[in-house]
């Protein structure tokens, strides 16, 4: 389903930006345009992008140490 009309942005490609490692609404902003005219797919698309990103989440194992991601920008 088109999430966001304005720039063809769907469902699916809100899914892959969050399996890619896109973290927030902004990014996703950048990845695929979506937000970026009149605004009225954000509500959705973060509700989207969070459920695919806690998806997207491996199941904690007692075995793994989770190290949190630091930003790459200076």
């Amino acid at each position: 389903m088109y999430v966001c009309v304005c720039n063809g942005v769907t469902d699916r490609d809100i899914r892959q930006a969050a399996q890619a490692g896109c973290g927030s609404i902004a990014e996703l902003t950048m990845r695929t345009g979506c937000g970026a005219c009149c605004g009225s797919c954000v509500d959705m698309a973060c509700q989207l992008l969070d459920e695919a990103r806690a998806q997207a989440q491996p199941t904690p194992r007692d075995n793994v140490i989770s190290f949190p991601r630091i930003s790459n920008a200076a």
